[in-house]
Parts: structure tokens; sequence; C-alpha cells
């Protein structure tokens, strides 16, 4: 018995198994590509003159659909889908916290930085999505010293 087969269809979700590793790759680079619109989109904000920024709504979504792909592949695979719904997770507060820091600089007419910190959660996300979904090219090495 599945522990969250009355939830969750499990069976289901056994037909995006081969996929979801991938799925969660790619909403990876793609919130990092939106990342990088969003924040030359709010720093023309500021240039403009805007009293208050505004979220930018694609960056969002991708933020949004890698933690819901995250937490379905932590169905499918418990362990890797654990630590990528915890990548996932820590990348929205990170974004979260870096939107509102970006608005404390606007409204201070401080120096507007880059969002450091998300990208970093991005970067260890990136890396582990990248090893769960492409370990099948690395595998023969890896069972060489393991």
């Amino acid at each position: 018995m599945q522990p969250l087969q009355f939830v969750v269809p499990v069976g289901a979700l056994d037909a995006l198994e081969p996929y979801i590793a991938h799925v969660v790759l790619a909403l990876v680079v793609v919130n990092m590509l939106t990342r990088i619109r969003a924040h030359s989109v709010q720093q023309s904000q500021v240039e403009d003159g805007a009293e208050e920024l505004g979220r930018y709504v694609p960056h969002t979504l991708s933020t949004l659909a890698l933690v819901v792909a995250s937490f379905v592949f932590l169905l499918i695979e418990p362990h890797g889908g654990m630590v990528m719904s915890v990548l996932a997770v820590g990348v929205f507060v990170t974004d979260f916290f870096e939107f509102e820091s970006r608005q404390v600089e606007a409204r201070n007419e401080m120096a507007f930085e880059r969002p450091k910190g998300a990208v970093a959660a991005s970067l260890l996300a990136l890396l582990y999505a990248g090893y769960q979904s492409l370990f099948v090219f690395i595998e023969p090495l890896w069972n060489l010293v393991v």
C-alpha cells in the first residue's frame, strides 16, 4: 500500500516517471532565464522612476511550476524528490526575499543590485536537477568509482 494512495492517484503519476527529472531540470533553466529577464525589467522600472516595483509574472509562474514539479518528483522518487523539493522551496523563498530587498533599494534610492541569493539557490537547484536528470551519462564512471 502506498502512503499517499488515497490523496494522490500515484498510479496515474507512474506515466511521468521517465520524464519528471527532465521536466524539473527544464523548469530550473526556465526559472533562471526568467530571473534574468525579471531583473532587467525591474531595473528599467527603477530607472524610469517607478514608485513600486512589480513582480514579473512569468518568473513567478515558473517558480511555482518548479515547486509543483519538484513535489510531483517527490511522489515518484522519494529521496531525490525530497532534496529537489527543499531546493525548489529554497529558490521560492529566496526569490520572495530578494524581491522585497529590491523594493527597499528602489524606495530608498539605493544602488539596484543583482539577486545574488536567488542566483546561488538556483545554481544549487540546477546542479542537483542536472545530477538527477543526466545521471545516465555519468553512471558508468560512477559505478567504476563506487
